[in-house]
């Protein structure tokens, strides 16, 4: 009796397989998702043990910072690797940051935990956690946030009331103001800040690294090319990057400056966006926006040249270097004493 030849290229074949892979694709998502879950309530119950053991009264104050490092020898030979004074200095930290279980996302590993509660200010550390719940960042895309200060420079662009909102319900864009970072970090370019080098090459830096230019910028953008051609009479003009930005619906054009922004530099992105508003954008577009970004800027300077211009144009700096923390942390605490 013949037996039937299966053809792995027929149609019907290859569903089977596919719905085969999917299935257990979900499977060990869940079974990720539920080990993430286990380990969390672990972690969090864990912290919740510690810190009700220290509020215990006079007789277990005596243990005081040598409980820790007890607990981690002996836990360690009890239950092997997993728990160092570090990690179990992090289980009482998440205990005390979300003192209500069914505040803890399980959306978030144990690793996203643990760098959201390296943030010492409760504004910050409730920014990133929603941060990152709502983009669904990696631990590394976390850390990067975090490293390179994004709640301190979007906080100083605002007041109290702003920076309160932020660290409540995250960074909403809404406006094209909501997209302006002032400075823009860029350290992931590689460039050496004090080397000399064209515009050019920090534009092939940025689209060589485009991931991390697209988490600077933030949410919403979408890469359209670079060197854009716009041709007007006789001549053509490039625009250095052209983006979409899909909740603002709009084009958003940015010229990069290697040194200071020039009032002439404001009205050649002018002109760009004349020419998009004219000749690109479509009936249901917002009007574009234009960010010539620079090393530095004048702010009387572009206070004048941006002056009397009606489309939506922006002039901020970059840096190609992680900012200091504590600085914009100062300024930050000065901005709310003040108000």
């Amino acid at each position: 009796m013949d037996k039937a030849i299966i053809r792995v290229d027929e149609p019907e074949y290859q569903q089977l397989v596919e719905r085969i892979s999917q299935l257990w694709d979900q499977a060990r998502g869940r079974a990720y998702q539920a080990i993430n879950t286990e380990l969390l309530d672990a972690n969090w119950l864990t912290g919740q043990y510690i810190v009700e053991f220290e509020q215990g009264g006079n007789a277990r104050a005596k243990y005081g910072k040598q409980l820790l490092v007890n607990l981690s020898k002996d836990l360690t030979l009890k239950r092997g690797k997993g728990f160092s004074r570090s990690n179990l200095t992090y289980m009482r930290k998440l205990y005390l940051a979300f003192p209500k279980r069914e505040t803890l996302s399980h959306k978030l590993t144990w690793s996203h935990y643990f760098e959201l509660l390296k943030c010492d200010d409760p504004l910050e550390l409730q920014f990133y956690y929603n941060e990152s719940l709502k983009e669904g960042w990696k631990v590394r895309e976390l850390k990067r946030q975090i490293k390179s200060s994004l709640f301190q420079r979007l906080a100083l662009s605002t007041d109290k009331d702003g920076v309160l909102m932020l660290a409540r319900g995250g960074h909403q864009v809404m406006t094209s103001d909501d997209i302006i970072h002032d400075p823009f970090v860029l350290e992931f370019t590689g460039l050496p800040q004090k080397k000399r080098y064209k515009e050019s090459d920090l534009e092939k830096a940025l689209k060589s690294n485009m991931e991390q230019f697209l988490l600077e910028l933030g949410r919403g953008f979408a890469f359209i090319g670079r060197q854009y051609i716009i041709p007007i009479g006789s001549r053509r003009f490039k625009v250095d990057m052209v983006f979409y930005h899909c909740i603002l619906k709009c084009y958003v054009l940015i010229d990069l400056k290697r040194a200071e922004i020039k009032h002439s530099d404001i009205g050649q992105m002018n002109l760009y966006l004349n020419y998009f508003k004219t000749e690109v954008c479509q009936p249901d577009d917002n009007p574009p926006v234009g960010i010539v970004l620079g090393a530095k800027k004048d702010e009387l300077l572009m206070e004048y040249a941006l002056q009397g211009i009606t489309n939506q144009l922006f002039a901020a700096r970059y840096q190609l270097y992680l900012p200091k923390r504590e600085e914009l942390q100062a300024q930050l605490d000065k901005l709310l004493e003040g108000e």
